[in-house]
Order: C-alpha cells, then sequence, then structure tokens
C-alpha cells in the first residue's frame, strides 16, 4: 500500500454531488450567439485576427496568443463574426472585456484539422508549440496555458507526473463524469505527458474515495501502463496542487515556489482530454464538460458546452427556474462567485454552474466580532495565521500582510466556513491582493515614469551643454581673432613708418612707363568713350535690375532679398562709373592745353588728392556711419536669408553682423566726439600726410572713448543691448507667425542676447 501523508487544516462540506450524476454527459449543441472573451487565462490577453462580417469555421484561430503567457483563441462552430467590443466577463468584479462575438449559423463547419499518428517523432518544443496553438489552458483551476507549465528546464529534473482528479469542492462533477466515461483519452493524454515531461520515477492519478466507478474505471483504462491510481480519503481543499502533491508525495512546496522546484508537475484531468484531442485529432480546445446542479434546477447534470455560450443557454438545458434560485454561483460554493448576469458566456475554467434555493444555501449570517477562537488557524490548508491576517486587512496594513504571506493563501474559504461569527475572511484576503498588486503596478507605472524623467532631463541637460560648448567655442574662437588683429593706434603708427607713397607721384610714374612703352598707350578720346560705354552699361543694367525687382516686390518671390542685393551693387557701380567719367573729363578740360598723358595722369591724382584733403574730419566721420550702416544693413539681409534658407554660413553671418554692430558703435560715438570738439579734429586734418592724419584720428578716437566714464560706457552698451534684443524679438514674431525655419535660431539668439543684457544691468554703472 502507498503511503498517505495528511495535510493541515481541511474541513468536511457537505458534498452534494448525486444530483448531477443521474444521468451521463450530454451534447449541450450549438447557441445561436457565441461570445469569446479574450482573456480566459492567466497571462496577456489574446488579440484578434478576424473582423467584423467575416466567416469564420469551426476550430478557427480568431484570437492569436501575445506573449509567452498567453494562449489563442478559436471558434467554437462556423459562423459570422457580428461584433468585437467589450462585454461583461465571468468575473468576480463583473467586469468589462474585450470580446469575439460570434452569430453561428448552425452548420458547424470545421477547419482542415492537422491530426498526428505518432507524436512520439515530433521534438519536444514542436509537441509544446502544438499544444499551445491549439489555446490548452488549465481546466481545472486558474486556467494557467499549459505550454508554459510543461516547458520544464533540461536541467530540472522531474521524478513525478500527478494528474489531478480530485474536484474536492461540493457539487462538482464534470471531472467525475468524464472519469467514468473517457477513461481511456485520459489515459491517452497522460501519456502524451510523459512522452514530454519524462519523469523519472512515477506517474500518479489522485483521486478522493468519493468517486468509485470513476477510480474504476482508471484503473481499467491504465491496467496496461505504468500509470498509479492514488486513492485517498475525502477531505476540502485537498484539489488544491500543492495540498495534492504533500498528500500523494509528502513534499511541500516553498512559499512562492512552484511544483516543479521539488521535481513534480501537476496537471488536471480535463486538461489531459483536451491535450490528446489536441495532439491527436488536431482539434483546439473550443468545449468543456460543465455541472449545471442545484435545486433550482430541475434536470441537474454535466453537458459538453461550446465555449462561449451564453450561460442562460446552458441553465435553460438544466431546466433552471430563476424564483427559487437564491443567486447564480459560477463554480462550487466554496470557491465559487456570484454571476451578476446571465448572458456572460462559459469559458475555459468554467467547470459548475450552481443554481440553490434558499433553503439549500441559506445566506450568510451578519458577521460578528472576532472572538479569537483560532478555528480559522486549525481549518487553513496552507498553515496561516487567518485571525492576525483579518486584523492586518481591515487595517490596510499591506506590508505585515505580505510578512504574513498573505499571497500563499488559495482563496479555498476554509477559513470562512470554520469561522462561528460569520467573518468572510476570503473576502477581506481577495480585496488586499488586489490593493497590493494595484500598488505594485502604480509603482512599476511611477518608476517608469521617473525613469522617462530622467532620461528626458539628461537629455535637455547634453543638449544645453553641447549648446553651450559651442557657444564658448565660438567666443574663445572670437577672441583668438581678435587677438589676431592689430591695436588701430599701432597699425596707424606702422603705416606711418613705412615709406609713403605719395599718389601723384604714382600717377607720374606710371604715366612714364606708359610713355616708355612698358604698356600700351590709351588717348584721351578712348579713355573718354570707354569710361562712357561702362556708364550706359551701367544705366541698362541698373534699369533692368530695377525692373526685376519691382516684379518681386509685387508678387513676394522668395528670392527678394538676392535682387535688392543686385539691385544695390548696380547703383553703386553706375555711381562710381559716373565718378571716373567726371574726373576724367575735368581732368582732360584742365589738360586741353597739351597731350601729354602723364600730365593728365598727374592732374587727376591731384584732383583726388584734392578732392580728399578737402573734406572735414566731421564729414569724413559722417560718411564712415554712413557707409558701416550700409555694410550693416545687407549683413542683416544675408543673415536673414541664410536662417531662412538653413544655410550653413549663418553661424559666420551672425558673428560678422555681430563685429560691424560695433564698429558702426564706435564710429557713431567718434562722430559725436568729432562734433563736439572740432578743434583737435580740424587741427589733425590739416596735415597733408595721409599716415600722420589716421594716427591723429586713432588718436582721437581713443581719447573720446576714454574721456567717457565707466558709466556712460556700461549705459551705452546696455543702450545697445535692448536695441538688439527689440530688434531679435520683432524678427521671432514675424517668423512665429510665418512659421519660418529659422524659429528655433532666432530663439536661441534671443536668449543669449537676453542673458547678456540680464548680465548688464546686473552691473551697478548703469543704474539711474
Amino acid at each position: 500500500m502507498r503511503k498517505i501523508w495528511d495535510i493541515h487544516g481541511g474541513v468536511h462540506p457537505p458534498e452534494n454531488k448525486t444530483q448531477s450524476l443521474q444521468r451521463g454527459i450530454e451534447n449541450a449543441g450549438i447557441p445561436p450567439v457565441l461570445v469569446h472573451p479574450l482573456s480566459q487565462h492567466i497571462g496577456a490577453p489574446a488579440a484578434p485576427i478576424v473582423e467584423v462580417g467575416q466567416r469564420v469555421l469551426k476550430g478557427q484561430m480568431i484570437a492569436e496568443a501575445k506573449g509567452f503567457v498567453s494562449v489563442p483563441v478559436h471558434a467554437a462552430s462556423s459562423g459570422t463574426v457580428s461584433a468585437i467590443e467589450h462585454r461583461e466577463i465571468p468575473h468576480p468584479s463583473g467586469l468589462l472585456a474585450p470580446c469575439i462575438v460570434i452569430d453561428t449559423d448552425g452548420k458547424d463547419e470545421w477547419i482542415e484539422l492537422d491530426p498526428v499518428d505518432d507524436y512520439t517523432t515530433l521534438e519536444k518544443a514542436d509537441l509544446l508549440h502544438r499544444i499551445r496553438d491549439c489555446g490548452i489552458a488549465g481546466m481545472g483551476g486558474a486556467g494557467f496555458p499549459s505550454a508554459v507549465k510543461l516547458s520544464t528546464r533540461d536541467d530540472a529534473v522531474i521524478d513525478t507526473l500527478i494528474i489531478n482528479g480530485t474536484e474536492c469542492e461540493p457539487y462538482i462533477t464534470a471531472d467525475d463524469m468524464l472519469m467514468r466515461e473517457r477513461a481511456d483519452q485520459i489515459i491517452a493524454g497522460i501519456k502524451i505527458l510523459q512522452y514530454l515531461i519524462q519523469p523519472t520515477e512515477q506517474t500518479l492519478i489522485g483521486v478522493e474515495d468519493n468517486k468509485p466507478e470513476g477510480i474504476a474505471a482508471l484503473r481499467q483504462a491504465a491496467e496496461d501502463s505504468n500509470i498509479e491510481i492514488v486513492v485517498f480519503p475525502t477531505k476540502y481543499p485537498s484539489g488544491g496542487e500543492k495540498q495534492l502533491i504533500q498528500i500523494l508525495t509528502g513534499r511541500e512546496v516553498p512559499s512562492g515556489g512552484l511544483p516543479a522546484d521539488v521535481g513534480i508537475v501537476c496537471q488536471n484531468i480535463g486538461t489531459t482530454v483536451a491535450i490528446h484531442r489536441a495532439v491527436q485529432f488536431g482539434e483546439p480546445l473550443i468545449s468543456r464538460i460543465t455541472t449545471v446542479t442545484g435545486d433550482a434546477c430541475s434536470a441537474p447534470g454535466n453537458f459538453e458546452v461550446l465555449l462561449g455560450t451564453p450561460v442562460d443557454y446552458l441553465l435553460k438545458l438544466g431546466g433552471f427556474n430563476q424564483a427559487q434560485c437564491l443567486r447564480l454561483v459560477m463554480g462550487g460554493p466554496m470557491m465559487g462567485f456570484t454571476l451578476k448576469d446571465t448572458s456572460v458566456p462559459v469559458v475555459k475554467t468554467t467547470n459548475c454552474l450552481l443554481a440553490p434555493t434558499t433553503e439549500e444555501l441559506p445566506p450568510p449570517p451578519p458577521a460578528q466580532a472576532c472572538i479569537r477562537c483560532g478555528l480559522c488557524a486549525e481549518a487553513c490548508p496552507v498553515s496561516l495565521l487567518p485571525q492576525q491576517m483579518y486584523w492586518f486587512a481591515r487595517g490596510k496594513e499591506y506590508e505585515k500582510l505580505e510578512d504574513h504571506n498573505l499571497f500563499d493563501c488559495i482563496e479555498c474559504g476554509a477559513c470562512s466556513y470554520a469561522c462561528p461569527s460569520n467573518i468572510p475572511l476570503v473576502q477581506y484576503y481577495r480585496a488586499s491582493k488586489a490593493e497590493i498588486r494595484k500598488q505594485q503596478q502604480e509603482k512599476v507605472k511611477s518608476e517608469h515614469a521617473k525613469a522617462r524623467f530622467e532620461a528626458r532631463q539628461l537629455r535637455i541637460e547634453r543638449e544645453e551643454a553641447e549648446k553651450e560648448a559651442r557657444r564658448k567655442a565660438r567666443q574663445e574662437a572670437a577672441k583668438k581673432k581678435a587677438a589676431a588683429g592689430k591695436d588701430p593706434i599701432k597699425a596707424a603708427q606702422e603705416k606711418a613708418a613705412a615709406p609713403a607713397v605719395d599718389p601723384a607721384q604714382a600717377a607720374i610714374e606710371k604715366a612714364m612707363a606708359k610713355r616708355s612703352g612698358a604698356a600700351p598707350e590709351e588717348s584721351s578720346e578712348e579713355t573718354l568713350a570707354r569710361l562712357q560705354k561702362a556708364v550706359e552699361t551701367a544705366e541698362k543694367r541698373l534699369e533692368s535690375a530695377s525692373a526685376k525687382l519691382k516684379e518681386a516686390e509685387a508678387a513676394d518671390a522668395p528670392n527678394l532679398g538676392a535682387l535688392q542685393t543686385a539691385h544695390e551693387r548696380m547703383t553703386e557701380k553706375l555711381a562710381k562709373a559716373k565718378e571716373e567719367l567726371q574726373q576724367h573729363q575735368q581732368a582732360s578740360s584742365g589738360a586741353s592745353d597739351t597731350d601729354d598723358p602723364a600730365a593728365a595722369a598727374i592732374a587727376r591724382a591731384q584732383a583726388a588728392r584734392a578732392s580728399k584733403e578737402d573734406k572735414s574730419p566731421l564729414e569724413k566721420a559722417q560718411e564712415q556711419v554712413a557707409s558701416l550702416e550700409k555694410r550693416l544693413t545687407k549683413s542683416e539681409q544675408k543673415l536673414a536669408e541664410a536662417k531662412e534658407s538653413g544655410s550653413d554660413t549663418a553661424e559666420v553671418l551672425e558673428q560678422s553682423t555681430a563685429k560691424l554692430r560695433e564698429k558702426l558703435d564706435s564710429a557713431r560715438a567718434e562722430l559725436a566726439q568729432i562734433s563736439e570738439s572740432e578743434a583737435p579734429v580740424a587741427a589733425a586734418a590739416s596735415t597733408n600726410d595721409p599716415a600722420q592724419l589716421a594716427i591723429e584720428k586713432a588718436m582721437a578716437a581713443r581719447e573720446a572713448a576714454a574721456k567717457l566714464s565707466p558709466e556712460d560706457k556700461a549705459r551705452k552698451a546696455l543702450e545697445s543691448l535692448e536695441a538688439r534684443v527689440e530688434k531679435t524679438r520683432a524678427k521671432l514674431a514675424e517668423a512665429e507667425e510665418s512659421g519660418a525655419d529659422t524659429v528655433e535660431v532666432l530663439r536661441d539668439t534671443l536668449a543669449k542676447l537676453e542673458d547678456k543684457l540680464a548680465e548688464a544691468r546686473k552691473d551697478p554703472g548703469v543704474e539711474g
């Protein structure tokens, strides 16, 4: 005789199994509508692969598995997909979940099946893949995907395969009828599991002693095999996986562990039949045996029902009387849950529909205060401390609940059954588990959000650091370039030290060279004709440029800036050509009495010198300011065009424009100084030496800057920055309104200018 171990605790509620054992398994038929929830198991829900309006066949996959812990869903009969929507599913919370609704056509047409004559020719991976594709999940508990459970590690030694035929819940007889009528299919499925698992020691079928006919059928079917049927005394909840392992082997699965950790794999009776039909016939899991019982049913029994069949359809087959029923329960009275809606479908884990009357299963009396009797601890099959867990659950002390191994609770209800105060202990544990899982999910989401936020902050900091590095690099380049340049006074002194070149003497030497034959001579008439032709050509080109510019302005053409620049250049060329022509005419009239080209050249040079020397320092300063303003305008136009087109020269043009602004500010300051005091400048302009004039001009500029107080200098710099900030803001507003590509560039420029302006305003010298 095999030794049988006992488990801690347990209870003996009334069995009430005889009602549904009066007749054999009956076919429930095809309902008008099938509702297939996408989540009928533990793990990730399946994903639809059919569309509304599509016709499907019996056994056709309509939703594919998503993730490792997941199984597909198959159509239980042929028909048309009428909806893919959220509907209420069998669940204690009555939640809604995605479902595929099929309007059946009554034809029950099968897809082409792929049976396997000899499964021993298949590799383990291929066999597991077939089981997974057929949607096989545990049919006696929470619905764990069978292929995952059977995918044992190669280094894990499994010595025992256990088949659970206990069915310890009162009222439920689905597995008992399966053993009585289909024992040969159970044994065939177990042999497939033996081939997959290859247990090194034993294969056991555990059955309680309250199923004598099922035990006899199993022993007859397993007569010529190495499968042992082990019978043990009836006790609830001996059907729990860990409890059955302890009863049959004496081994205890550690807290938080799996049966494979102690060398055992456990499967349900109904699951073995589903695996047999999937492998040897190619049939996916589309039906199961379900018990319909209770005194509110006039014809209780066991039905082979298509998955997705509405509960109300199945209840009608059992003679359900709604008026007599206190509450409709899916599952047994110990671990089942109340159904609020009879339109929910039968799923892979629906082993029983219980419709008791008030006399049969009266409602529990109101809960009273805990008297600390300890009966709940004596009844707990997992050796937990239900009383302490109850207080922690009421106080929402979830950490202490976890410390007391809350998740080892199998929610069998033995503690609630034994409680003399009628406290619904299991409900407290279920609610606490749900809250802990919710907190864990929120923690994961929070950590994920935190990681994303930190990654974003790092990215922003990196981008800012890169921008700062580029800015510093530009500053260093500007400093090096400025350091490489020469001081204007020093440059003027070097120029004065160099041998002076008299333009008049240069013109004489050039004319003498022509006379000596070093270069071809050009008569005064030829020069006049050439200059007149140059003026005419420049006028024509300017006229053409003006016409094109007007057309571009009228059409707001994108090349308007380029045409404006070309028009300005042609205007300058025309002015220069006219000036050269005028100088030649003046020189020709002054030298009409001679045809000597040298004399003519000398006259022209002297006229140019006289014209230049006649200008006062104030006029020269004004011309300098005007010239710089013109250059700055052109540079700003080019910069705007470069930014708008995204040109790589934008950064260089921006630096050049900034330098021109600085030069213009300096020239304006110099002009203001000259306007205030013309005497030193007039004296400086009295000299005929251009080098000396340059030296004195530079000295005057330095003296003018030196006379400015630090407050005036800071104030002028602040005014210049404020003007630049306002101008940049205006350009940014225009760019944002027009959606130009230069928005980001202008934003960066404005930010830098605002930083500089803020620093300048901090200077106490600009206050008041």
